[in-house]
């Protein structure tokens, strides 16, 4: 078996023992290497992760064993050891701290015995299950008071060495992580790397809870934070269920509950009507982060009510128009001066594509000119009106704080 078949029975071993990892490992380009790694390792392509693995190594590990490294480096990944910790000085600490984090989460028997494992430092009084930083910060301290395993650790380290014997007899194996093509990223680049990780980690969950499987109980708390969704500051159904009469979308849906009188033997039609919004989005140097994270809060309860969103973003020009999902990331262009003339004219154009237009702003800017059909200024909690002398079209509410 060569090495890409023994990788794929490998993938689909974990997949069926454990789907979230088998589908994120799914997600991952990979790369075998001979130079770039001396076992396996993940790197960035581009704002994606692979997986590099070193063929010789890799011919050397049972099934299990490969099992066990493949899972090893997508719990890197999961845990944003990548991406979180660049600005710990200490990397080589760092690197045991992230492996007895992680390590706690795979079957021992997948595992090398010289491994990083809690037991291995007794004197440490380690606790399960704590987080990289609550390790890397004990190994510090522990480093600081010349404990004798740190001594050894050290020693080994600056001798060149890939072991080291602990003081209790235990063989540790030096884990060596490479990563300094992400210590080099730039700030926003590491953030768009980050939110891409999140994208993933949600995206495997949702597969994985669809097809009725077990999202692992260490990812609990990391999901429920990414999918936490703050409530709705207006009532954006009843607003909308006042214009489905201005529906621009009717469809038809087959249903054996209503009688069809021409045809009895087909199911009846039911007419339904949805309503199509276009979300504009004031994206002026003056709305704050915060406003506009308010704003996205707002525009994701508008699209569970099961209209149809289109999102236009203006500062003093239209610089995007795209149809609003939800799952994906959202991108803010503009952040320039403000004028709300451009979305409001393009409104004008082409109206009876649209039940309505929701304008979200801050409110710093003159009214506009020539406004016409259903229109709704959504203040931010921040904002303050400011529309000069002329009065607004339409509707104006402000967002509690």
């Amino acid at each position: 078996m060569n090495n890409i078949e023994s990788l794929a029975k490998a993938s689909k071993d974990l997949m069926l023992k454990e789907p979230f990892y088998g589908l994120l490992l799914m997600s991952l380009n990979k790369q075998w290497s001979t130079k770039k790694v001396p076992t396996a390792g993940v790197g960035l392509n581009r704002i994606n992760y692979e997986l590099v693995i070193n063929p010789e190594f890799w011919e050397t590990l049972s099934l299990d064993q490969k099992k066990g490294i493949l899972k090893h480096e997508l719990l890197h990944i999961a845990f944003f050891h990548l991406t979180d910790y660049s600005h710990l000085s200490d990397k080589e600490t760092l690197n045991i701290a992230m492996d007895l984090e992680i390590n706690q989460y795979i079957d021992r028997s997948w595992l090398p015995e010289q491994g990083c494992f809690l037991d291995k430092f007794p004197e440490l009084n380690l606790h399960e299950r704590m987080g990289t930083r609550y390790y890397y910060d004990k190994l510090m301290e522990a480093k600081k008071e010349d404990e004798e395993c740190m001594q050894r650790i050290c020693s080994a380290m600056a001798n060149g060495e890939g072991t080291c014997e602990l003081p209790n007899g235990d063989i540790l194996d030096l884990p060596n992580h490479n990563w300094g093509s992400f210590d080099e990223l730039d700030e926003s680049t590491r953030k768009l790397v980050q939110t891409q990780t999140k994208h993933i980690i949600t995206q495997v969950a949702d597969q994985v809870e669809k097809s009725r499987g077990n999202v692992p109980g260490e990812f609990e708390e990391l999901l429920r934070r990414l999918r936490h969704v703050e409530p709705a500051k207006f009532d954006w159904k009843g607003y909308v269920r006042r214009f489905t009469g201005k529906s621009v979308k009717t469809f038809t849906k087959k249903t054996r509950r209503k009688y069809n009188k021409r045809t009895p033997e087909n199911p009846g039609l039911r007419i339904k009507r949805k309503n199509h919004v276009l979300f504009a989005i004031d994206t002026s140097g003056s709305v704050s982060t915060n406003e506009l994270k308010e704003c996205l809060n707002e525009m994701y309860h508008l699209k569970k009510t099961g209209a149809d969103v289109t999102v236009i973003q203006c500062d003093t020009a239209i610089s995007n128009i795209a149809p609003f999902d939800p799952k994906k990331d959202f991108t803010v262009h503009g952040r320039g001066g403000t004028e709300f003339q451009p979305v409001i004219d393009y409104y004008n154009e082409h109206q009876r594509h649209y039940s309505c237009l929701i304008y979200f702003t801050d409110g710093e800017c003159y009214a506009p000119e020539r406004a016409k059909g259903s229109i709704l200024w959504v203040i931010s909690s921040q904002g303050t009106p400011n529309f000069g002398d002329k009065a607004f079209p339409g509707q104006t509410i402000q967002l509690p704080a």
